[in-house]
């Protein structure tokens, strides 16, 4: 049986992949305990496990990555939009303050 790809990982959504995750776990630590009874007839499903586990908890911290990135985004356009409408609204102040200064002359 071939390595799993990661491609199969990716078309998970986020709770399927936590659950294939906990799965994958649960799975393994089934075959630790086979190992220490000595029932264990298939080693390679070791590796399998493992690299299945591995593939998952990377796209995992793939999308953790990616929405991490899209709010600090947002968050710096936020602040920007900020920004900008104070200087506009302090332009607008010193614009009228100075053709109230003209007016009183």
């Amino acid at each position: 049986m071939p390595l799993p790809k990661i491609q199969d990982a990716r078309k998970l959504s986020d709770k399927e992949l936590a659950d294939e995750i906990l799965a994958a776990k649960r799975e393994l630590f089934q075959l630790r305990m086979q190992k220490a009874t000595r029932r264990l007839e298939k080693t390679h499903q070791f590796k399998q496990l493992r690299h299945k586990i591995g593939q998952m908890m990377t796209v995992l911290g793939e999308r953790k990555l990616i929405a991490t990135k899209a709010s600090l985004e947002s968050q710096k356009t936020e602040a920007k939009a900020l920004q900008e409408g104070e200087k506009s609204v302090d332009a607008e102040a010193s614009d009228k303050s100075q053709s109230d200064t003209q007016e009183e002359e």
